[in-house]
């Protein structure tokens, strides 16, 4: 099986994906360790394409979470068997998101780059709130949701992730 999951920062795309990682015994990539090097320094995105689509062709099964649109989403899309959006309410992603810098504040955590220690800043928090859900990002997921609809589950909140997971396992 091969999974995508996107979606808004905070929503929990990571942890989900570790977990279906786990599940199902299948090899799992974050795209923050893609396009994140040490010391939140950006990788040159044709070096972040090879890395993932190497992952892609090496392994039948996979789990890819996060957005990133210019490291080869479509083609990500295109090759999912399943598409998870976490479409989750931007205070619950601002809590979670200031919960997980609590957990790992001063360190990196486990789904970003080593040497990327946890960082909670007004920037994060207006990305989160704000810059991150414009009209245009708004639509950008409605037309992916409406053109792989076949294959996508919307998770809109905890009790949705909770009852998908069930079904799952």
């Amino acid at each position: 099986m091969k999974i995508s999951i996107i979606g808004y920062s905070g929503a929990g795309k990571s942890t989900t994906a570790r977990t279906l990682g786990e599940k199902l015994g299948i090899p799992v990539l974050h795209l923050d360790t893609v396009y994140h090097m040490p010391g939140w320094q950006v990788r040159p995105n044709d070096d972040s394409i090879a890395i993932v689509s190497e992952f892609m062709a090496k392994n039948n099964s996979w789990v890819i979470d996060g957005n990133y649109k210019a490291i080869i989403q479509r083609q990500r899309f295109e090759q999912s068997d399943l598409i998870i959006f976490f479409d989750f309410n931007r205070l619950t992603c601002f809590w979670r998101a200031f919960a997980r810098y609590l957990k790992y504040r001063g360190k990196s955590r486990p789904d970003m780059t080593q040497g990327c220690n946890e960082k909670f800043d007004l920037e994060f928090a207006r990305w989160i709130l704000k810059d991150g859900r414009t009209p245009q990002k708004v639509k950008g997921y409605k037309n992916m949701c409406q053109k792989y609809a076949d294959k996508v589950v919307i998770i809109r909140n905890q009790k949705d992730l909770e009852k998908f997971l069930e079904k799952i396992f």
